[in-house]
């Protein structure tokens, strides 16, 4: 069963930078801004990452948090937290278990080859933890912009 709009978000916990575990409802009372990328430390990854670093303060003025989340390993995710100086964790969905919960593994072709990836998606959650957008198979520019547009959009 993967998440739906206007339904509560599966409370999954994970590791994250920082040598935390963070669970979504860690973030109640704030909205959250959850994006799930394919690859720690490859371009497309790390321009999104820098957009939502170079947006953090107009996110955090909306009572809005951000957390980014891929299938890589924590040691991966530090290093890139690290070298690209983000200013919001990252998750490690090893297991792929909140990968699952918000559907975003899909059959990808590179090079003629399939495979299983994350399929680039981010999902804003309100200060109570129900799913109240997403954004699915998302390109990295102007991505930034619509989000902080959205959640500016609810005051």
């Amino acid at each position: 069963m993967s998440v739906a709009i206007n339904e509560p978000v599966p409370d999954i916990q994970l590791p994250a930078t920082g040598d935390k575990a963070l669970k979504l409802s860690d973030f109640r009372g704030q909205r959250l801004v959850l994006f799930f990328y394919p690859k720690a430390s490859t371009s497309g990854c790390t321009q999104e990452g820098l957009d939502f670093t170079a947006a953090a303060a107009d996110f955090a003025a909306a009572n809005t948090a951000i957390l980014g989340a891929s299938r890589d390993g924590i040691k991966a995710q530090e290093n890139f937290k690290t070298k690209q100086s983000f200013t919001f964790d990252l998750l490690s969905d090893k297991d792929e278990v909140m990968c699952k919960a918000f559907d975003v593994i899909k059959l990808k072709k590179m090079y003629g080859k399939e495979s299983l990836g994350i399929e680039r998606s981010t999902f804003l959650i309100d200060e109570q933890g129900t799913l109240i957008q997403e954004w699915r198979g998302v390109k990295v520019p102007g991505h930034v912009d619509e989000v902080l547009a959205a959640v500016r959009a609810l005051g």
